[in-house]
């Protein structure tokens, strides 16, 4: 009796092999599943417990259970759950049946309870074609439209009634239903009344859940999925020890034992090797066993439907469903932090990091090209700099590829705005150390501004203004970008990062965030909002009294915001466009309301020109001084004030009451003493 899986729906593209090994190890006989199962690496789903929920006639579900001798775990709202002990399959992980009611009164119970399952069992009536139609044209679109994104059984029940004289292939019946409905991961026939192929049932429901297709393989075109290579590809790096780009017979032999608890005997491994080496010339050479031939291997046992195999060796090298690395692996606690603190890479990663880029570099250039630095993110699930905020954040170089201090400055903002992440990618790309040494938090801002001097080596900035002030201008030429006549405004936030060098030789990295206008107001209503920001820049055009009359308003409000959450920033004004004409008074009320509010008069920059007044470098200069250049506004005034003067008072009636202890402490004294005289 054939069962169909979604391995049999592409056989043109199947390729077929002999026996890889004859001993239980990660090269194993493929065959159909059946008790006595085959012992794989256990693997928990939810709550280290699998729920299929069971959409059926009750009857037949009960037929199931009586015959797998289960006592009933409990009963609510209708549905009726059963428990099968953690130890009744190999994987030892606990199954929950729960048999949902198909009345229409019950659709709310049911949808909450498939939205809670690991695994849905779909089943129709082998003798009643009429209901293996419902399947497709209502339960199976229900799932959709509940948006119930698990694996989904087929199951055929009652194959002891069905008419000897209507015996057609389950093939035949059920691959245009799983062409259209990829969600279906298996599709059995079966009967509880004769005790055919239950077991089976239960054992390719919990399969579907700890050995899903879907994140490996690619059914349509029979590869392995994009994400599932690039993690593949990564193991075979880690176990490739001598880094000679196969893994030899003794490097083979260590991946068996670390994964499988079990060695490969030599000839074995001549055996796998042979099995590749006949469909695939260049999967093995000289010195072993290929990534190539590693991946053809990975592809076999997922065509053969020993998923179980991939699975484990995933799992044993910290993947989870997702083939991604388990939450467990990134020490989250390295870089727990106030607000006002920062993650910043440390010497001994951004050393690692340069051996990356010299490796990756292959010409030498200084020029990392763009497929380059896709092969440096080809052990991650994907390049974390395809999208926004990373993507085209750094200075291209001429050759639109990425020198070392743009390749630093990535990783240096993907450590500054997430952290995980950029430890995550650390991982992937072969960092040997500790990942908890890889970053360190920064001190305090408001220590920082006590010591008079900031410690940090990257320092963040934010770009205000109003629109059409030159805020963009701003940023590309801070990217090397050239300047452009035409303006588009800038909807959402973006971000650049590029290294500044000062006098001496020292260099800080800089993260310019621009705030377009209408965004400022969303992003001072968190209290929080400043404590990331080490200086506060504010651009406006210089020829354009309105603009300069709305980037005073952006200042006041946002150097309030800071008196009121105690996250002051240091400030600069820089006054764009120099190259046109100022308008009427423009230097008069600059410079009176810089010095009203106890800050540097405007910086004028012509962007146009390429006239930029060492802006970048001033930028630097305020941040790491940031007890300088902090505006004041009139409330922050009155408030330090009314401070100093309750302060002054509680000082005067501090002193007051000091005198006056010490007076009755003289003058008991005092009494004393004569009525001792007396």
């Amino acid at each position: 009796m054939k069962n169909l899986h979604k391995q049999d729906l592409f056989e043109s593209g199947k390729l077929l092999v002999g026996e890889l090994s004859q001993k239980k190890s990660a090269f194993t006989k493929t065959s159909p599943p059946p008790p006595p199962f085959p012992r794989v690496l256990a693997a928990s789903a939810k709550n280290q417990e699998l729920r299929l929920s069971s959409i059926s006639p009750q009857s037949s579900v009960l037929i199931f259970l009586e015959w797998l001798n289960l006592r009933i775990r409990e009963a609510r709202l209708g549905s009726v759950s059963w428990w099968l002990p953690e130890d009744f399959y190999p994987d030892r992980v606990p199954i929950t049946i729960i048999d949902t009611s198909s009345n229409p009164e019950d659709r709310g119970k049911l949808a909450e309870e498939l939205k809670r399952a690991d695994a849905v069992v779909l089943t129709y009536a082998c003798d009643q074609p009429e209901t293996l139609n419902r399947l497709s044209t209502f339960w199976l679109p229900e799932l959709r439209q509940l948006e119930v994104k698990v694996p989904v059984i087929v199951v055929g029940c009652k194959l002891d009634l069905r008419d000897d004289q209507q015996q057609v292939s389950l093939e035949q019946v059920m691959s245009p239903i799983m062409q259209q409905f990829r969600e279906i991961e298996t599709c059995i026939e079966c009967s509880a009344y004769k005790h055919i192929q239950i077991p089976e049932v239960f054992y390719y429901a919990q399969k579907a859940v700890l050995h899903p297709t879907g994140p490996l393989f690619d059914q349509e075109t029979q590869t392995l999925k994009p994400r599932c290579v690039r993690a593949l590809k990564r193991i075979f790096i880690l176990c490739d020890h001598d880094r000679d780009g196969a893994l030899s017979d003794a490097e083979l032999n260590n991946f068996q034992v670390k994964c499988f608890n079990a060695p490969l005997q030599p000839s074995e491994i001549v055996g796998v090797k042979r099995v590749v080496q006949d469909k695939l010339i260049e999967g093995v050479n000289e010195r072993g066993l290929t990534l190539t031939g590693f991946l053809f291997l990975h592809a076999l046992f997922i065509e053969k439907g020993r998923l179980e195999t991939t699975w484990t060796v995933l799992r044993k090298f910290g993947y989870n469903n997702d083939i991604k690395l388990s939450d467990d692996l990134i020490p989250y606690s390295s870089f727990k932090r106030a607000p006002d603190q920062c993650v910043e890479l440390t010497n001994e990663a951004i050393e690692f990091l340069k051996g990356v880029y010299e490796l990756f570099d292959s010409d030498l250039d200084n020029n990392l090209r763009p497929i380059e630095v896709e092969d440096v993110f080809s052990t991650a699930p994907e390049n974390p700099w395809n999208d926004a905020p990373y993507k085209d954040a750094a200075e291209k170089t001429a050759l639109g590829g990425l020198s070392l201090d743009a390749f630093l400055s990535e990783w240096a903002l993907m450590t500054l705005l997430d952290p995980a992440r950029s430890l995550e990618n650390l991982i992937y790309i072969g960092y040997p150390g500790d990942p908890s040494s890889a970053i360190r938090v920064t001190r305090r801002r408001r220590l920082d501004r006590k010591k008079q001097q900031s410690e940090r080596n990257v320092f963040q900035g934010f770009v205000f203004g109003p629109a059409n002030a030159g805020k963009s201008a701003l940023i590309n030429s801070f990217l090397g970008r050239p300047y452009s006549d035409s303006y588009s405004p800038t909807a959402d936030e973006q971000y650049a990062v590029n290294v500044v060098e000062l006098p001496g030789g020292i260099k800080k990295t800089v993260v310019l965030r621009e705030i377009p206008e209408d965004g400022v107001a969303k992003l001072l209503s968190s209290k929080e909002s400043l404590a990331t920001c080490d200086i506060a820049v504010f651009v406006y055009d210089s020829s354009d009294e309105s603009s300069w009359k709305r980037t005073t308003e952006l200042l006041m409000d946002v150097a309030g915001h800071g008196e009121d959450t105690g996250y002051e920033v240091p400030c600069l004004i820089v006054a764009a466009k120099d190259d046109l004409d100022s308008f009427p008074m423009a230097i008069q009320n600059s410079t009176r309301v810089s010095q009203d509010i106890g800050i540097e008069a405007p910086i004028p920059i012509s962007s146009k020109l390429s006239d930029f007044n060492n802006i970048f470098r001033r930028i630097v200069n305020a941040a790491g001084h940031p007890h300088l250049s902090i505006p004041e506004t009139e409330a922050g005034r009155s408030r330090k004030q009314y401070h100093r003067l309750i302060n002054r008072s509680l000082m005067f009636v501090s002193v007051g009451a000091a005198v006056a202890v010490v007076g009755f402490a003289a003058y008991r004294v005092y009494a004393a003493r004569k009525n001792a005289s007396s």
